[in-house]
């Protein structure tokens, strides 16, 4: 039995917690704890705090980035949270769960007397229209932009159930949920924490046409629920969007749990870094994330409360093989050892900062401290790229993608990167065409679902604790923005994320870091730790790895 609570404790050993997934999740979350040394009318109750782009949308079921995800926690909770301060599971709108030895089969237990925003209830019958409404989406739905995270871990629909994991979904009364799957997944428990797979209204859903999304995959237009209607259970609820400007939430009066002392959270869009820091500086605004590693030192010194996230994120310089030069894997090598990690990190990437060796956290269950690495050697980069015929009369020459004007966890600057990996890439004698576009939706969206691209920049904040959320996602299957077809990899990865033995897991785990490793898709750059800054005004904040982060959990002193 796996007793955890909302906010204890600190993160359990890698294979514990990927084995914590298959046992019994008991105790009630503990959300509804007293977090406030002050009462709501001692303080402003006002909190502002700086995005750097506008999410994409206000439905998390239709979202990948973290600036969706972060107006998404404040407004929808899941059956699954994540213990404070680690990427583990712990019980939320479920108080426990218990999962069959196979792992086919989850039974949740529901918290009860809670409500969505609208006034209707939660329960077993909210879950399963949940499930059922992600399991028959179709068409662009199910487009790996728009459906991005049931695409990744779910696999299928209802029109391809031979490969879906999601089976069936069954209300015992309304407050038991059991959850069957076709195939076995030992992540299944723990990415129910994803903002994703968030509980949303169901009378919402289909008052406000929720799946009626048009345009393209390129270019969705949001549906009428996705632009002004979101409801969940979560402690904030929304008020109003004015895109390019900013998201107002307000506290919700009939939350099931601790309602804290901010009455109102405004997520001002300030995509300019610096600007961010002017404006906390300034009295503008309470906090913001992904400090910059120049400013850290500097807010601290003048007062300001600086907080760190652990490392639980990859940044990566992506290959898309769909160019031709780049399936050539003596080029792939080549690139890799014109890349000097240790300088990349000292130069433009925050402190803590580590070095990364593949494409997984060391705190990540399956790392391969063996691994084939290719340290940073110009002159061997240079002689590979003579070898596959590329001289300085007929140079590499090579699109690198990378975005502007936005901060990510594991790309704070992502213009400071680009310029300092260009560089190094150059000085190996290969040709950089340099290629930007703003965040979201045209880096994403090109990078993500077509082949036009060509080296990028790009990287992935952990979700939950374990390796499938990391190698499974990036290559598990094929890609348009990794434009190869591996069915060896591929079928490894199906096979690894069903094993229910940790022991067995974790072996295969590591035999498949170092397949990816040898196969050369990328170059993982490093594992940045993220800084957030704030008003002194701030005595406390719940920093969390996966960027779990429920500002009802902020401190105030005034």
């Amino acid at each position: 039995m796996l007793h955890s609570t909302r906010r204890r404790g600190f993160a359990l050993a890698a294979g514990a917690a990927v084995a914590a997934m298959l046992l019994t999740g008991c105790v009630a979350s503990q959300r509804d704890d007293d977090n406030s040394s002050e009462s709501s009318s001692d303080v402003d109750s006002t909190f502002v705090f700086a995005a750097s782009s506008d999410p994409q949308g206000l439905d998390p079921a239709l979202a990948q980035d973290g600036e969706t995800f972060r107006v998404s926690r404040q407004i929808f909770e899941g059956l699954v949270g994540t213990e404070p301060g680690t990427a583990d599971p712990a019980p939320l709108l479920a108080e426990s769960w218990e999962s069959s030895e196979d792992g086919m089969t989850h039974t949740f237990d529901l918290k009860t007397g809670v409500t969505f925003h609208d006034g209707t209830p939660f329960n077993a019958e909210a879950v399963c229209f949940n499930f059922e409404r992600w399991y028959n989406w179709t068409d662009l739905l199910a487009s790996e932009a728009l459906g991005y995270y049931y695409n990744k871990l779910f696999r299928g629909y209802a029109s391809n159930p031979a490969d879906a994991v999601y089976k069936s979904c069954t209300p015992d009364g309304d407050d038991k949920v059991t959850i069957e799957l076709n195939k076995p997944f030992a992540g299944f428990v723990a990415s129910l924490s994803l903002p994703a797979f968030s509980m949303q209204s169901p009378s919402a859903l289909q008052e406000f046409k929720a799946d009626e999304v048009g345009g393209t995959a390129a270019a969705p237009t949001l549906s009428e629920y996705a632009k002004a209607h979101p409801v969940g259970t979560g402690p904030f609820q929304f008020d109003s969007w004015a895109p390019g400007e900013n998201v107002t939430l307000t506290s919700y009066g009939d939350y099931w749990g601790e309602k804290g002392q901010i009455e109102e959270v405004i997520f001002r869009v300030i995509d300019d870094p610096t600007a961010r820091r002017q404006a906390l500086e300034a009295g503008d605004i309470d906090g913001y994330d992904l400090v910059g590693p120049a400013d850290t030192k500097a807010l601290e010194e003048k007062g300001f409360t600086m907080v760190s996230r652990k490392p639980f994120t990859i940044l990566y310089l992506g290959f898309n093989q769909a160019v031709p030069e780049l399936q050539d894997i003596t080029v792939r090598e080549a690139l890799s050892h014109a890349i000097d990690k240790d300088a990349l990190i000292k130069q433009v990437l925050p402190e803590g900062t580590e070095k990364a060796t593949q494409f997984v956290p060391p705190v990540v269950n399956g790392y391969n401290k063996d691994v084939t690495t290719y340290e940073y050697d110009v002159d061997k980069a240079k002689s590979m790229l003579a070898e596959a015929g590329y001289t300085a009369d007929n140079p590499l020459t090579l699109t690198f993608n990378y975005p502007v004007n936005v901060s990510r966890p594991y790309m704070p600057n992502p213009e400071q990167i680009f310029t300092v990996l260009a560089k190094q890439l150059e000085e190996a004698g290969v040709k950089v065409n340099p290629q930007t576009d703003a965040w979201s939706p045209d880096y994403l969206e090109k990078i993500s679902s077509t082949p036009d691209h060509g080296i990028h920049l790009l990287g992935w904040t952990g979700d939950y604790n374990d390796t499938d959320n990391f190698v499974g996602v990036f290559f598990g299957q094929q890609s348009a923005e990794w434009g190869f077809d591996n069915a060896e990899l591929f079928g490894a990865l199906a096979d690894a994320r069903g094993i229910s033995n940790i022991e067995d897991q974790t072996a295969a785990y590591e035999k498949i870091n170092e397949e990816v490793a040898e196969f050369i898709p990328g170059v993982p750059l490093a594992h940045p730790a993220p800084t957030l800054a704030f008003a002194e005004r701030v005595k406390s904040y719940p920093a969390s790895p996966v960027n779990d982060e429920v500002f009802s959990e902020i401190v105030l002193t005034k």
